[in-house]
């Protein structure tokens, strides 16, 4: 039995190691703003800083620290072991170690600051530095010079700058690079990079045997040349803009026309578009680049995360929850700009100034006023420049003739007063259709002859005299009956002061001689002529046929006096008998006011008279004239705006015009930015002053403040933050996207915080390469596509990725890159070839998302449920890319591959080991279905031997030792040689890159 080793917990380490001195100095120049500045930010300052100064110690400023505190100076210039702050983070004063909570400083942390201080302590900028703006991703740009390279024994040359950056550092930390890996592992590191495939045995061997000297590089022009590269790093972009097919959140409903963004994704890397278009394309591309379906469904970025649907469509902006969900919806918009093209966690601000880096809270809020008018909506688009100019055209045509029309209106409602507004209410209202309501109805009870007689009356409450009794007959879709249901076919209306009407009663019409017709929902009105009385009764003496049965109905009954007043509302209701249902039947909805098919205010044609007659008296006649000349040209432009083709759609930001009464947006308000408070503590219950749109004040070369006239669009700022974005002096819109290129390249970027420059961020470890990369892209036409090349084609890119203990020991992580980082697939990369080794990968590009899953109650919350959807289905043959992506239930087996959340921005994939990855890999129904396709591919090839070459060299794109061979045979001689291709999917040589 091996010996058992029992690991101490780790924040123990520093006690357990603890020595009377501090670890030794390191044998290098240390660097204070990449190494020493981020471990007194993260370990110090929140004690010893700008807001707290315990036992009167400050570290963020020189003059401060090396003034030392209340036990004397924090750092002594060229004495590392003796200053405070060395012996207090190291234990070598015992009785306390610093920080106080926590986790400790690390030995190589303490090591740099010892390092740092017996070198002199250098400050850069001295007192200068405390501007938190110097910090070093907040600096301009400036082009490095590139290092002179020096020839390292048996290694292979430099190939480009890169590798003087690189090999600069590798001298300074006495470490040297590795050997150039052979063209068969060089040809899969470029294959699954580039395009996230795997290459056929043929393609390798081609390769391999190509004894041109610029092979290599032509097979980096021609993957980079591959529809399927734009594929493969679309994947990378929306994983970091945490793009997603449904909303998440409660209800998680689909967004069918979100895939277009993703589209566009796919399409501009593949056409290599200029970075800085690229990004403004996302944030304003209709008004900076109209006309264009890019401009348009670009905009799928302000709308690539998840949205709250009971936030907005259930609860309105005036509710404290509407509010939230507001203010959180504006939030993500934010975040996912300022995180993804600039690298800082500008979220953090949005309760206060930011506690480390240079943001305002005001500066926040002020971002939030740039997205004030927009929503995550369905935006329509045309995908014919032409039909979009035409369509703008007549937008402004329309806008401008509302102005008017709005302009004139107000002339005339002032000339006309008050009296024109009461008459456009009740036009309005007499226009209204019959609203259909579930209190329509009186129903009696049922009967089995329909000469049983039936009554109800209303009691008017007092004797008085009546002009005329009106009937309206129900509406019942019963049996098909419809309009008229129940209404009798012979009956009498009675008015008496007799509540038994026995003593005496007046007749007002009587139709028991002869059935009568049914008049469906239409008002039957019959003249009183005065007659008086305090009850009214109607008396069915013939039911109307229901299925096998009889009954009588009515809507309501009216009772008007000379007046016009209706003395039944509301009256007291009796009856021979009553089905009591509410609220579809019952006696007191005879005298509730509602029937269908009721006039609601009168009568339409006489109102429209009374307002022609008004107008004619009160407004000016030109002023007439010019309202409807208005109006006329508003008609002809919606006429126009009708004839154009149906325009195409895509969620995105976007006006919204409103689509309920809670979540109507900005559109009814002609897309005016809602106002923007300054929120206390970030509550919406709490709001300050008003603030108007602006980026970050971070830069000393750009400022972040606006310069819009006040009259300017919606668009017209974001317009302005893109610009911003994008501007040469806004260094970190640079370096942010040249170090996430980088990071999907090496596994690790230059700072490997690839969202977070900021303070708490990491330091980056080649410094003047990442500002040279930076320069050079921004400078060079800003390609992708020329990156890539310049990156893949160093010697840092072209080496092994075997370790080395002695090199381990200075840089465990590679850091440094002294090799290639070994890297496993992640999960779209191995569904991908799975799929591609199998033969069964479609290739079909673009157009809506495929759905690995069956979706049950879809009405309300969709349930995606994958364990029921067949994987031999052709249909989700498709590239990962293409897939579904549902944020409240990932894909199972994706995600045990580390598939990233679509609910969350993901700069970086996790890269686990895990024996649930083994089972489902070997168990999966897809692994188990392309594991018999592969079989079923490689049949032809011969007997069980060459079959197996066959599929092993389809996988891993060699053929199998003797040994393998000779184990892969005999396992699929036992077992089938489906279940040898099950083996062959779970080798790590398929899962690893190299």
């Amino acid at each position: 039995m091996g010996r058992l080793v029992f690991l101490l917990p780790l924040w123990l380490l520093p006690f357990a190691t603890r020595a009377d001195e501090p670890p030794p100095a390191l044998a290098r120049r240390i660097d204070f703003n990449g190494e020493v500045r981020p471990i007194l930010t993260a370990h110090c300052l929140a004690c010893h800083g700008p807001d707290k100064q315990k036992g009167s110690l400050r570290l963020d400023r020189k003059a401060d620290a090396f003034k030392g505190g209340d036990e004397g100076a924090a750092i002594v210039a060229g004495k590392g072991a003796e200053s405070l702050i060395v012996r207090l983070t190291s234990g070598a004063d015992e009785d306390r170690v610093m920080p106080p909570k926590g986790g400790r400083l690390t030995a190589e942390q303490i090591a740099i600051l010892r390092t740092w201080i017996d070198q002199g302590a250098e400050w850069p900028g001295g007192d200068a530095d405390d501007d938190p703006r110097h910090w070093w991703s907040l600096r301009p740009l400036v082009r490095p010079d590139v290092p002179a390279t020096t020839a390292f024994v048996d290694r292979p040359p430099a190939r480009n700058p890169i590798d003087a950056f690189v090999r600069a550092k590798l001298r300074d930390r006495g470490l040297k690079p590795s050997p150039e890996a052979d063209r068969r592992t060089l040809a899969r590191r470029l294959w699954f990079d580039l395009i996230g495939l795997p290459p056929s045995p043929e393609e390798i061997d081609a390769f391999v045997a190509d004894d041109d000297p610029v092979a290599y590089e032509k097979l980096v022009d021609r993957l980079l040349a591959s529809p399927r590269y734009g594929e493969r790093w679309a994947r990378h972009w929306l994983d970091v803009v945490h793009y997603g097919d449904t909303h998440g959140y409660d209800k998680d409903q689909p967004r069918p026309n979100a895939w277009r963004y993703r589209d566009y994704v796919i399409r501009a890397f593949n056409a290599d578009k200029p970075y800085g278009r690229f990004v403004a394309e996302q944030v304003a591309g209709d008004v900076l680049f109209p006309d264009t379906v890019d401009g348009a469904t670009a905009l799928g970025f302000l709308a690539a995360g998840p949205w709250d649907f009971i936030g907005h469509v259930e609860l309105p902006e005036t509710k404290i929850d509407g509010k939230v969900a507001r203010h959180l919806d504006r939030d993500d918009m934010i975040a996912n700009t300022i995180n993804t093209f600039v690298g800082l966690t500008v979220q953090c601000a949005q309760c206060h100034n930011h506690k480390f880096d240079p943001i305002a809270q005001e500066d926040y809020y002020r971002l939030q006023a740039v997205f004030a008018a927009i929503d995550r909506a369905d935006r329509p688009f045309y995908d014919d420049p032409a039909v979009s100019h035409k369509a703008r055209e007549l937008l402004a045509r329309r806008d401008q003739a509302e102005a008017e029309r709005h302009r004139l209106r107000e002339a005339v409602d002032k000339a006309a007063g008050p009296a024109l507004a009461e008459l456009d209410r009740r036009i309005a209202e007499a226009g209204k259709p019959a609203v259909e309501r579930p209190e329509y109805g009186y129903h009696s009870a049922l009967a089995n002859e329909a000469d049983s007689l039936r009554w109800i009356q209303v009691d008017l409450g007092r004797t008085a005299a009546v002009e005329r009794v009106a009937l309206w007959g129900c509406r019942d879709d019963f049996n098909g009956i419809g309009a008229g249901f129940g209404f009798p076919v012979r009956y009498k209306v009675e008015i008496s002061d007799d509540p038994t009407f026995q003593l005496h009663a007046t007749t007002v019409a009587d139709r028991t001689e002869a059935d009568a017709p049914n008049p469906g929902t239409a008002s039957q009105t019959f003249a009183a002529r005065g007659a008086r009385g305090r009850y009214v009764r109607v008396t069915a003496t013939k039911l109307a046929e229901r299925l096998n049965d009889y009954n009588f109905a009515l809507a309501e009954l009216e009772v008007f006096d000379g007046t016009g007043a209706n003395l039944a509302a509301g009256a007291k209701v009796s009856a021979l008998d009553s089905i009591e249902a509410p609220p579809r039947w019952r006696a007191a909805n005879l005298v509730d006011g509602y029937a269908p098919g009721r006039e609601r205010a009168g009568d339409l044609a006489t109102l429209n008279a009374e307002r022609d007659d008004l107008l004619a008296k009160a407004v000016d006649p030109a002023v007439r004239r010019a309202l409807a000349d208005a109006e006329d040209a508003l008609r002809r432009v919606e006429a126009d705006r009708a004839k154009l083709p149906k325009p195409a759609v895509v969620y995105a930001g976007t006006v919204y015009n409103g689509g309920s009464a809670s979540f109507r947006g900005t559109g009814p308000d002609g897309g005016k930015p809602r106002p923007i408070h300054l929120l206390n503590r970030g509550d919406v219950r709490t709001p300050g002053k008003e603030v108007g749109p602006a980026a970050l004040n971070v830069f000393t070369e750009l400022p972040g403040a606006f310069d819009l006239p006040s009259d300017h669009r919606e668009s017209d700022r974001r317009a302005a933050l893109a610009r911003w974005l994008i501007d040469d002096h806004n260094p970190l819109a640079w370096r942010t996207i040249v170090n996430r290129v980088w990071q999907y390249h090496f596994g690790r970027g230059i700072v490997a915080t690839p969202s977070d420059f900021g303070r708490m961020g990491q330091a980056p470890t080649h410094p003047e390469l990442l500002d040279w990369l930076a320069v050079e892209f921004r400078d060079g036409g800003q390609s992708i596509k020329a990156l890539h090349r310049l990156i893949v084609t160093s010697a840092a890119y072209r080496q092994v990725s075997t370790g080395d203990s002695a090199a381990e020991a200075v840089d465990v992580d590679n850091a440094y890159l002294w090799r290639m980082s070994r890297r496993k697939l992640e999960a779209e990369a191995v569904r991908d070839s799975v799929l591609s080794v199998a033969g069964r990968l479609d290739p079909t590009m673009y157009g809506p998302a495929f759905q690995d899953f069956v979706v049950e109650h879809p009405e309300h919350s969709p349930h995606y449920e994958y364990d029921l959807q067949n994987p031999d289905d052709p249909k989700i043959d498709r590239r990962s890319i293409y897939r579904f992506l549902a944020r409240s239930k990932p894909q199972p087996f994706m995600t045990v591959l580390d598939c990233a959340d679509p609910s969350m921005q993901v700069e970086k994939r996790n890269e686990t080991v895990s024996p649930l990855q083994a089972l489902a890999l070997y168990n999966n129904g897809l692994m188990l279905t392309m594991a018999r396709h592969l079989a079923e591919r490689v049949e032809p090839a011969g007997g069980p031997a060459e079959q197996v070459d066959r599929a092993f060299a389809l996988a891993v794109g060699r053929s199998p030792t003797p040994d393998e061979r000779s184990a892969l045979e005999a396992y699929a001689r036992e077992h089938g040689l489906p279940a040898a291709c099950r083996v062959i999917f779970n080798l790590n040589e398929f899962m690893f890159v190299d």
